[in-house]
């Protein structure tokens, strides 16, 4: 209880501070900006935005927002080819070596017992859930940032979007694909 009022609020916070960002955006000249401001901004944008969604993502079931339709893999053969043109192994390298390689964090996902197949599923959507409501969201402040005239905050702002929540879609995605596998492979054993 103390932890979703407490998630809640953190979240609440990071929309205001994404406003007050907005705001700024809005309000500014783009020539007033330096490099590292324009660094920063965007830097901010996506951590805030993407806060959002993770904060409430920890403690409520947003993953029930969309229809369980959208979560099935209607089409794995062409997730399989976007994996791989973009690179998304590397991405998923980078996330084991820097947090998901501790045996501790990935039992939070997956405990490795049958039983785990469904949390883990679950997992993935509530983080795909969070990664696409992100990336919406940061596209749409991303485009007002352009339509401000700061064109450098719209693309570095994209590419950090684009990298922090669209490569988590296709991991989770992936991750779906094997664990459609596994239980299909499961239930011809019983």
């Amino acid at each position: 209880m103390i932890k979703k009022l407490l998630f809640s609020l953190f979240s609440i916070f990071l929309v205001y501070q994404s406003l007050e960002l907005i705001n700024l955006l809005i309000h500014i000249n783009p020539a007033e900006l330096s490099w590292t401001a324009i660094i920063g901004m965007s830097l901010l944008l996506n951590l805030f935005i993407t806060g959002v969604f993770a904060f409430l993502g920890f403690v409520y079931k947003t993953n029930k927002l969309l229809p369980s339709s959208y979560y099935q893999i209607k089409n794995t053969k062409s997730l399989e080819t976007i994996y791989r043109i973009f690179g998304v192994k590397f991405f998923k390298a980078l996330l084991l070596k820097a947090f998901w390689g501790k045996e501790k964090n990935r039992k939070k996902y997956f405990s490795g017992a049958k039983t785990g197949i469904g949390n883990f599923d679950f997992q993935t959507r509530q983080s795909e859930f969070g990664h696409l409501a992100a990336l919406i969201s940061v596209l749409i402040v991303s485009f007002i940032s352009l339509i401000k005239g700061h064109l450098a905050i719209f693309i570095l702002t994209t590419i950090i979007n684009l990298i922090g929540n669209l490569y988590p879609i296709i991991l989770q995605r992936t991750h779906r694909i094997q664990i459609e596998r596994l239980t299909n492979l499961l239930e011809k054993r019983r």
